[in-house]
């Protein structure tokens, strides 16, 4: 069986757009960068932990479990953008991206009892310039809630996205191109019609 640990709604709807068919589980993994970890090391050490967190708890149910684990995260100069915790923050995210082009980290791991491996697939998103009516406008929507950065590209953000070079699916929160190699090496893929 395989089983995403995830309660994201947007990972769920990615694996069932590819006919994927799992399970979810929720695990509660702290996600707090280290002071000297690296945007992307942080990415990935998170994206590990929820996995292995995820098989801890199905292992012994499922001994043939398969765990995705994975992480998303804006990046600019260095500073992760994480879930904005008000409206005040979102707004500050959003002015910061205005107009530049950030990095978007995303990591699944597959994690099963014979092992694991994980993938990484940044994408640079061109933000156009947005003024402060553009910026509360979307705030009050509530959609940058819940998403890192403060944006869903799958939403209006739409609207703000000038340039992207990557993965779409990637910066909604898991990298599918990567995700299907994984499943693939697990074994637990299956070519559908």
């Amino acid at each position: 069986m395989l089983w995403l640990a995830s309660q994201s709604p947007r990972r769920r709807e990615l694996l069932a757009q590819i006919g994927v068919v799992f399970q979810t589980i929720d695990v509660d993994v702290p996600e707090v960068r280290g002071a000297d970890e690296s945007p992307q090391i942080y990415v990935e050490r998170v994206a590990r932990e929820k996995a292995r967190a995820g098989l801890a708890i199905v292992l012994d149910r499922d001994a043939d479990a398969v765990v995705l684990g994975a992480d998303t995260e804006v990046v600019l100069d260095d500073r992760v953008f994480g879930k904005p915790r008000d409206a005040a923050e979102a707004a500050a995210m959003l002015r910061a991206l205005s107009g530049r082009t950030h990095e978007v980290v995303s990591v699944v791991c597959c994690m099963s009892a014979q092992g694991e491996h994980a993938a990484t697939c940044t994408s640079a998103v061109t933000f156009a310039e947005l003024d402060d009516h553009a910026i509360a406008t979307y705030v009050a929507t509530g959609e940058p809630f819940g998403k890192a950065g403060a944006y869903a590209i799958q939403g209006r953000a739409a609207a703000f996205i000038a340039h992207l070079s990557g993965s779409y699916s990637g910066v909604m929160g898991l990298a599918l191109f990567e995700t299907v190699g994984l499943l693939r090496e697990a074994g637990a893929w299956v070519d559908r019609a």
